[in-house]
């Protein structure tokens, strides 16, 4: 079901002084956490870099803006490094969504053109896409990838939807409603061959997996460094290798038009772009205080043992099996299964989100797909097993009554 079982709740993470890891973000302590994966949070050190920056841009703004560019060349090469990414080959984007939105209005137009994109894709992002097939006078192709569907089952379902009309591949390196991964390396290889141009939704990947980057060969990969980077919001990273990112332009128009890729994105007028110069020290702040490798252990070991106690609890309250069987698993979320007649669709699934915050005071992510409701687990180094014990505890009766409401 996971990479990681847990059958003991994993010892909170402290700060070197000893206090919670938590007390190092702004979070309201009157709410519960458990939806880090959606937008993430920001640790008060690079809030408050943030700020420094922002007093210093609106303090002399004439002095800010011209120097601008030269600050976000560099802040590109320190978060390459942490990509494992060329910097050359990097460019900063508001979002991940944002990024893709880049690649469709960049690439060549192709009339009658394919676009190929699976049913685990980000809703923002096959919209464009399927803007673009509009465009083209094409159509989008859904691979329909079950969830339990190992790496083999994925590629094949995939690329059986890829022909000799595909103009573009689109698909998510994780997956943000079923929280799973897709073989992005082995599509990638094959799309080559083929000379098939793929776009990777990398969305969740930074901060998440290591090295996101490493082994795969896309034409274009888009990645949010504010969700499990912990980044300010409105930092994310476009990486476009080959001759088609010649093409690649920002959204706004301004006077860097005229430069090279990825050069031009660092000037585009009076964009605030304090997220990205202070998202080094968010990044930092979590290697300083306890290396990204064992902070992703312990988020991966707490979702895992989050995912038994609310699983068994649904399981004791519906009598029905809550676990569920992702084909490939990803670190530090997971996916409980939601009783009957619970967030059945996206909107019904919003809405849950949003009644979770306000009756129970518990921030979750609700999903579905395939017409079945779950509850999103995801972890980060601030959350302890007493959040997922509380959701047990506390919220799964209330679940309960709502199902039976809704029946």
């Amino acid at each position: 079901m996971s990479e990681t079982e847990v059958t003991t709740a994993p010892r909170p993470l402290l700060l070197a002084d000893g206090r919670p890891a938590a007390r190092a973000w702004s979070l309201d302590p009157a709410l519960r956490h458990l939806n880090h994966g959606s937008f993430g949070a920001v640790p008060l050190v690079a809030q408050e870099r943030q700020q420094e920056l922002r007093a210093r841009m609106e303090g002399a703004p004439v002095a800010w803006f011209p120097g601008l560019p030269e600050r976000i060349a560099a802040a590109r090469v320190e978060l390459a490094a942490f990509l494992g990414a060329d910097p050359g080959d990097l460019a900063l984007v508001p979002n991940a969504s944002a990024g893709a939105s880049v690649v469709y209005a960049g690439l060549p137009h192709r009339g009658g053109g394919e676009i190929v994109v699976t049913d685990h894709g980000y809703g923002a992002v096959t919209m464009g896409a399927e803007r673009l097939a509009r465009r083209w006078g094409g159509r989008v192709r859904t691979a329909r990838v079950p969830l339990d569907a190992g790496e083999e089952q994925a590629y094949e379902a995939v690329m059986a939807e890829v022909g000799g009309a595909t103009g573009l591949l689109v698909v998510d390196q994780i997956t943000s409603a079923t929280a799973r991964r897709l073989p992005v390396e082995r599509i990638g290889a094959e799309a080559r061959r083929r000379g098939v141009p793929l776009l990777v939704d990398g969305a969740h990947a930074p901060g998440l997996i290591d090295a996101p980057l490493s082994g795969t060969a896309c034409d274009f990969w888009t990645g949010n460094l504010h969700k499990w980077g912990c980044a300010p919001r409105g930092t994310a990273a476009l990486v476009a290798r080959g001759p088609l990112r010649d093409g690649l332009y920002p959204l706004i128009d301004s006077w860097g038009a005229a430069d090279p890729y990825p050069d031009r994105f660092d000037q585009q007028g009076t964009l605030d772009a304090t997220p990205w110069l202070a998202a080094a020290t968010a990044l930092g702040f979590v290697e300083a205080t306890w290396g990204w490798a064992a902070a992703r252990r312990y988020m991966d070991e707490l979702a895992g043992y989050g995912a038994r106690v609310v699983g068994a609890a649904l399981a004791e309250l519906t009598g029905a099996d809550a676990s569920v069987d992702v084909g490939m698993p990803v670190p530090g979320m997971r996916l409980v299964r939601l009783p009957d007649g619970l967030g059945g669709s996206r909107l019904a699934a919003d809405a849950l989100r949003d009644r979770a915050t306000a009756e129970l005071g518990v921030e979750a992510a609700f999903t579905s797909f395939g017409g079945t409701g779950y509850l999103r687990l995801s972890a980060h180094v601030y959350n302890t097993a007493e959040d997922y014990e509380y959701v047990a505890e506390k919220c799964v009766p209330v679940l309960g009554e709502w199902a039976r409401a809704a029946r």
